[in-house]
């Protein structure tokens, strides 16, 4: 599972030209499921972005995280996260979940940010949407769950 989290200032989501969600200050979390994850993928990344301190102090120190400020998440699935492009010119996209996992631990993931306190606004899983982002910073970071099992060098 793979997350790319942008602290935002606000954010917002439409499909079909309608807002589906929006949200103030947070993080915006674009979220791809590759085959194979589970939900301690899941959980994994959950506690990850929501505790990671990515939010400046009084110092302007990078000190406190997203469940410190109360702030919101907005979470938009993006399968195209688990591109490969190591042959070609055209990204092979074999290795994400199939729609119907992916939709599982999607949801899954925004289940637990809830169970944790975190608001979270949504996009339509599988939909086309448009994306409004004021990116704060910018601070961009890249997750794979999987880096949970590799050794730190």
């Amino acid at each position: 599972m793979k997350a790319v989290i942008q602290r935002v200032s606000r954010a917002s989501v439409m499909v079909g030209g309608e807002t589906v969600g929006e949200i103030g200050p947070g993080l915006a979390v674009l979220l791809g499921v590759a085959e194979g994850d589970t939900q301690a993928d899941a959980e994994y990344l959950v506690s990850k972005i929501i505790n990671l301190r990515i939010f400046a102090d009084g110092e302007g120190k990078f000190n406190l995280s997203l469940k410190d400020l109360c702030r919101e998440l907005l979470v938009v699935s993006q399968f195209t996260l688990i591109a490969d492009t190591r042959k070609g010119r055209r990204p092979s996209f074999v290795e994400a979940a199939q729609p119907e996992e992916a939709d599982r631990l999607y949801n899954l993931f925004i289940r637990l940010c809830r169970e944790e306190g975190v608001q979270a606004a949504t996009g339509k899983f599988g939909a086309m949407m448009m994306l409004e982002i004021h990116n704060d910073g910018p601070v961009t970071i890249i997750l794979d769950s999987r880096d949970r099992l590799n050794p730190r060098q």
